[in-house]
């Protein structure tokens, strides 16, 4: 019998696909490089300053077959970063194990809010109040990248860090509309606790997507 696409989606066979693109990492450790990315959409944890609330309804996005996303990933580049929404709203253990079998390394921008699958070159946990993550991915992070929206979340960043392991990467990143306020805070932070890097948004600063 042939299976749903309900089921297919279950299943990671198909994605809600938003958006795919070519394009320069601009956040984290990785930012400069040339990566592919791969917005899934889908999420519930509603960061009210979230810039990409269009991904929020999945049913907006159409199920797109894993393999199809693979294939348009890997004729532009070897480093694919899946992200969303919350990507691990969904099983990505086809999506993951589709691209390592094409050579692609595997990198994921997640809250940690939903389980962890698929299988992960690099793991950027990006926290979030509202939905906190699942207590197994904190120790498999390779950065934690706070965002720092008032003075409040100094110190939820430094309850986040206490969680991760030593090799994992510190990052404090001003969300976008404070930036002006909130970056010399956080370069004041950083000085006086240097375990921690300031991220920025660069690629916003170079306008590209």
């Amino acid at each position: 019998m042939q299976k749903s696409i309900q089921q297919l989606v279950d299943e990671g066979k198909m994605l809600p696909l938003m958006e795919e693109f070519y394009t320069i990492q601009g956040e984290g450790y990785h930012k400069g490089t040339a990566a592919y990315f791969v917005r899934i959409g889908g999420c519930d944890v509603g960061c009210h300053w979230c810039d990409v609330k269009e991904s929020w309804n999945a049913e907006i996005h159409p199920p797109t077959d894993t393999d199809v996303i693979v294939e348009n990933a890997v004729k532009y580049s070897d480093v694919v970063v899946v992200t969303g929404g919350e990507p691990l709203t969904w099983d990505m253990t086809v999506l993951t194990a589709t691209l390592k079998s094409k050579g692609a390394k595997t990198h994921i921008e997640t809250s940690g809010a939903y389980p962890l699958t698929g299988d992960w070159d690099w793991i950027c946990l990006s926290p979030k109040k509202v939905k906190l993550p699942k207590e197994d991915i904190y120790k498999k992070a390779d950065e934690l990248k706070c965002i720092v929206y008032n003075n409040n979340d100094f110190a939820f960043a430094e309850e986040q860090a206490s969680k991760v392991s030593e090799d994992c990467i510190l990052y404090l990143q001003p969300e976008w509309s404070k930036r002006e306020k909130m970056i010399p805070l956080i370069v004041d932070y950083v000085m006086k606790n240097p375990k921690w890097k300031v991220s920025l948004q660069t690629h916003k600063y170079l306008n590209i997507p």
